[in-house]
């Protein structure tokens, strides 16, 4: 795969943020695109700590492990390709340790945000105490290594 990075913007309501994806989880990133445009909804994790997440039930990605982590930093998106729990992505606004109803797990990290993340924590309170927020993700660009667009 080509080494190219994306820039995508996410919207909830008003609240806006761009990320740009990981180059160490291709197959993760590239199942994330084929997903756009993507509207969804977000809800707050559960055995986390500070993240919202999309739920994908049982849908199967065939994704291997790539970058796998369970410990987020304020910022980063998972995409957790299903086994133990549901498939699902996972943002992280605060301190996170990714974790399920039977314990610990990881995911790829696929992107980090860049852009607005002094408004992610404004994004988890909302989805904890006013329930599922809206999400919107486009595709801003794609970036090769050399800044020029393909």
């Amino acid at each position: 795969m080509s080494p190219l990075s994306h820039r995508l913007g996410l919207t909830s309501g008003e609240l806006t943020f761009i990320a740009e994806t990981c180059p160490g989880a291709p197959r993760s990133v590239a199942a994330l695109l084929d997903l756009l445009p993507w509207k969804t909804q977000l809800v707050h994790v559960r055995w986390s700590g500070e993240g919202v997440w999309v739920p994908l039930g049982e849908r199967d990605f065939e994704l291997p492990w790539e970058n796998a982590t369970r410990y987020p930093a304020p910022g980063e998106v998972l995409f957790y390709p299903g086994g133990y729990s549901e498939t699902e992505i996972l943002l992280a606004y605060g301190p996170c340790s990714f974790a399920s109803k039977l314990g610990p797990i990881a995911g790829n990290h696929i992107m980090t945000v860049v852009e607005g993340s002094e408004r992610l924590p404004e994004l988890g309170r909302r989805c904890l105490w006013e329930g599922a927020q809206s999400l919107e993700l486009t595709l801003l660009e794609s970036i090769t290594p050399t800044g020029v667009q393909p």
